[in-house]
């Protein structure tokens, strides 16, 4: 199965960009995934092409269609109607490695990119689109937004990567950040390997970068940190409760 990208954009141009190169770009090469844009300008309905207009109630900036939109989005479902449809905003729910990992395992994705000042909001309700944020910041397009959603998509297919193994222990797969690595020189600038590293005993090294794992999530990220908890207290007290039910 291949995995099929599908932007919907105005600047069809910025693509593939660097999804061309690296992995991504030998994957596209080899055939892993395909990349399909669809310029929304193409389905405006007047001769000069309009995608946008004020908005209502006055304000800076312009506004998304939601007639060209849904034109645009409706031909996109066409072609790929078991894709699902995101669109690329600030206002969306905050993109997770998990959700990247449910999109990767799907048959592709169709992400709509803004410019202006946004879409009009009937569109998302209209077309049922999931709105999906990368960060908290503001960019001139949601174009930037989808070649980030799509290598992280992209290098979790099979065959991209080198390993199965080898997004396993990275940063979110398992709700914390990753432990830190070093290479040779074993010294550089007064500086060393830790020396647990350096060992040879598999078992120390593993324990040592779990606590750094959980050590840099807590003080870098507490919210993170703070969810991991409460995941492993809820599964430790699901697991009590079954344990009990079964010595009853």
């Amino acid at each position: 199965m291949t995995f099929t990208a599908t932007i919907l954009t105005l600047y069809p141009e910025m693509f593939p960009g660097p999804l061309g190169l690296s992995l991504a770009g030998r994957a596209l090469e080899e055939g892993l995934w395909s990349l399909d844009t669809v310029q929304i300008r193409d389905f405006a309905t007047d001769r000069h092409r309009t995608v946008d207009d004020t908005p209502a109630g006055g304000g800076a900036g312009m506004v998304l269609k939601a007639d060209v939109l849904a034109a645009c989005i409706d031909h996109a479902r066409a072609l790929h109607p078991g894709c699902p449809v995101i669109a690329m905003t600030p206002r969306g729910k905050p993109l997770t490695q998990a959700r990247v990992r449910e999109l990767s395992a799907g048959h592709g994705v169709t992400i709509l990119c803004g410019r202006f000042e946004g879409f009009d909001e009937r569109i998302f309700e209209a077309r049922g689109i999931e709105e999906v944020s990368i960060a908290d910041i503001v960019l001139s397009g949601g174009e930037p937004a989808a070649l980030m959603l799509l290598d992280a998509c992209i290098r979790l297919l099979p065959g991209v990567m080198g390993a199965p193994s080898s997004g396993a222990e990275e940063s979110f797969e398992n709700g914390l950040l990753e432990y830190p690595h070093y290479t040779r020189p074993v010294e550089w600038e007064g500086r060393t390997i830790p020396e647990v590293l350096r060992s040879g005993d598999h078992a120390k090294i593993a324990a040592w970068r779990k606590q750094r794992s959980e050590q840099d999530t807590r003080s870098r990220r507490p919210d993170l940190w703070e969810r991991h908890e409460g995941a492993r207290d809820q599964s430790a007290s699901g697991a009590q409760r079954e344990k009990k039910d079964l010595d009853q």
